[in-house]
């Protein structure tokens, strides 16, 4: 959700249990006395590894709330550490690179979940570790960060949730090595994918009108196009209009082809019923798989939505029940397709069921509607009680963690919910899908096999083609974005593939992807080529969106920068909560196909106006122009599409390939390029 989740609600009980009266957001940061041993060292690339005992912690908050930084006695145990590098650091890293690695261990008799961080001398965190879970018996977590600057550093022991004081062992290196050449990113082939970015206008003030600006709903101040984080889309295949929803605003796009570009007219059609919004979600019941094109925005109201739905492009709402019962109260989802057979008696004929999914932490519901969304079923658990792989196991292996992803459903009526983080049969944390094959009402989860669960991580993304393959990205516990493909509904999948490689990206946020025809897909991310903690404030990195595609089931995948010269974000994307400067993103962004296979990513951009030249602005310190989040869409005008029956005609336009200099071109560079006479010339 959009502030602080409520995930804490269930570590209340223990969130003092080791101290009575400690204030956790209003203390300075300050040094502690240490019960580990010894109480503090010093580390250098020629000094060889270091080893110390933490001291025993307790209790603990569950979610990051900011203990690390005060460090209670009895909660958090400090150890001070300085760093030593050949040459100051603002001259060492022109040429050279770092790795200051802790190996922290534990062993304990219950349930325990511990946390290590690094505290750099200019007060960054950097932490967790990973795999940031529970576990009983020995434990771990790795932290590493990359190119640290030198000088005095606190590493601190803290309890996330530890009913037992439990002492802790870390070992730590510090390697060097010269700094690689960063590759050159490959320029567009003709014929490969290519994308417009177009932004929503400003609120209409004064005597400004549209389209160079847009009329906030009625009654209504703003349209909220600056506040844009975690935003949906879809399309209206009959006719064509895209539906962008920011916070409890729907707003409706209109394309018009007949001009090259083409131009995008904004409209606020906020729904009368989307009052609060503590998560926003949209979502169109599409012609995708038979979809009637009903639109849906729902906005969490703790352990239930605020949901209505409409049938004329948002001209007329209609309120619904808004969901089954139980339900979470945290990230819902809004998703519809086809019924698995037996399909059951509809009251209304509506063709699709709805499913409505929200997640609680530690489980998850999903409820079913059979007339259109406007009532719900009871809510299903989806993570408790259930099979991994098909094979009956204790709860602990069939339960996923944290935030799950938007709900798909397949041509064949199976529903996928997707998790970054899920227990595979050997306790395994990796990224995985719940999977029900019989309308929603019992589940299975099913994990990728050479996946590891990045923590903290955003939501992982599923989508079916039209003969029920499916394609699965994540990010990876190296930072890495990753596809996999799955011909069997997640029991066996493909070896996964780096879609970041042509660009050298070392770390990713915010996978979603969409398919079309079955051996089609679309893989959108948000990455970097800048190595390190993307949580920390001290993070340096420039993000842009990336696409990639295949038109062969995966086999390889052509991957382009959509936002080529306009950075969508400088600095550390925060995914841990709260109300962290480098949240402005949230959790998600979001991705759909036309009629015409035509891509469209909607996606909050956080670094507009001056930030875009300015290499000094940042998420972390600012100022607004690099911690907006502006509601964008990047439209596919290049390439093929995800339905072969549109090749050849510019994604049902006709029009030509920008980049091609108006020469129909279509292809990518793996599998040859078609078209007009020309198109296989390079620019």
């Amino acid at each position: 959700m959009k502030g602080i989740r409520f995930g804490f609600w269930i570590s209340l009980a223990v969130l003092f249990a080791a101290s009575s009266a400690i204030v956790l957001f209003t203390h300075p940061r300050i040094a502690r006395a240490q019960v580990g041993t010894p109480p503090s060292s010093t580390i250098s690339s020629t000094s060889g590894p270091l080893a110390w005992d933490f001291g025993p912690v307790g209790a603990g908050t569950v979610v990051n709330v900011g203990i690390q930084d005060i460090c209670p006695p009895g909660l958090c145990d400090d150890h001070d550490l300085t760093v030593v590098l050949p040459a100051p650091a603002v001259t060492f890293y022109q040429t050279m690179t770092a790795r200051l690695t802790f190996k922290y261990t534990w062993t304990s008799t219950l349930p325990s979940d511990l946390d290590i961080f690094a505290i750099s001398p200019n007060g960054a965190d950097h932490g967790p570790g990973s795999p940031d879970d529970t576990s009983t018996g020995p434990g771990e977590e790795d932290l590493t960060v990359t190119d640290p600057i030198d000088g005095f550093w606190h590493i601190r022991s803290v309890a996330s949730l530890t009913p037992v004081p439990t002492a802790a062992h870390v070992v730590v290196t510090l390697a060097i090595a010269p700094r690689p050449t960063a590759p050159i990113p490959p320029p567009p082939a003709p014929g490969a994918p290519t994308f417009i970015n177009y932004p929503a206008p400003n609120d209409c003030t004064g005597t400004q009108q549209p389209p160079s600006c847009i009329q906030p709903a009625l009654g209504s101040t703003t349209a909220s196009t600056h506040g844009a984080g975690e935003p949906s889309i879809g399309v209206d295949w009959a006719t064509r209009k895209v539906f962008f929803q920011a916070g409890n605003h729907t707003l409706r796009v209109t394309f018009n082809d007949s001009i090259n570009p083409a131009s995008a007219f904004w409209e606020d059609k906020r729904s009368p019923f989307a009052r609060l919004s503590l998560d926003p979600i949209g979502f169109v019941d599409d012609g995708h798989f038979g979809g009637p094109n009903r639109v849906f925005t729902a906005q969490l109201n703790l352990v239930t939505s605020e949901t209505s739905f409409t049938d004329d492009d948002a001209n007329t709402w209609f309120p619904t029940q808004g969901s089954g019962q139980p339900a979470g109260v945290d990230h819902q989802t809004v998703g519809a397709g086809p019924y698995a057979f037996p399909a059951p008696l509809t009251p209304t004929g509506y063709p699709h069921g709805v499913y409505y999914c929200s997640q609680d932490i530690v489980t998850a519901f999903c409820s079913r509607s059979d007339d259109g969304g406007v009532t719900f079923g009871a809510g299903i658990p989806i993570y408790t009680f259930t099979t991994v792989n098909g094979v009956d196991l204790p709860i602990a292996p069939g339960t996923c963690g944290g935030l799950h992803g938007h709900v798909r459903v397949s041509p064949d009526g199976t529903v996928y919910v997707p998790n970054e983080k899920c227990f595979d049969a050997n306790r395994v944390s990796r990224p995985g899908v719940a999977v029900s094959t019989d309308n929603g009402l019992s589940w299975a989860v099913r994990t990728v096999p050479d996946g590891k669960s990045i923590s903290p991580g955003s939501d992982p993304s599923v989508a079916a083609g039209a003969n029920n393959t499916i394609y699965f990205g994540y990010v990876n516990s190296d930072g890495h974005a990753k596809i996999a493909v799955s011909h069997d509904r997640g029991l066996t999948w493909s070896k996964s593939q780096d879609a970041g490689t042509p660009f050298g990206i070392q770390n990713a946020e915010f996978a979603e992807v969409i398919a079309g025809d079955d051996n089609r897909a679309a893989f959108a991310f948000l990455g970097t080529q800048t190595s390190g903690d993307t949580q920390s404030s001290d993070f340096q990195g420039v993000w842009h969106l990336y696409v990639a595609f295949t038109y062969n089931s995966g086999h390889t995948w052509t991957t382009v920068d959509a936002t080529p010269t306009d950075p969508v974000q400088r600095g550390c994307i925060w995914n841990q909560g709260g109300s962290n400067p480098c949240r402005n993103l949230l959790d998600f962004n979001d991705i759909t196909v036309d009629r015409f296979g035509r891509v469209l990513v909607g996606y909050a951009d956080g670094c507009t106006g001056s930030c875009v030249t300015d290499s000094t602005q940042n998420a972390s310190t600012g100022p607004a122009s690099a911690q907006d989040a502006l509601a964008t869409i990047a439209r596919q005008v290049g390439g093929r599409g995800l339905f072969k029956a549109f090749d050849g005609t510019q994604l049902g336009t006709g029009s030509g390939d920008i980049e091609g200099h108006g020469k129909l071109c279509f292809g990518d560079p793996a599998s040859g390029i078609q078209g007009d006479p020309g198109c296989k010339a390079a620019n």
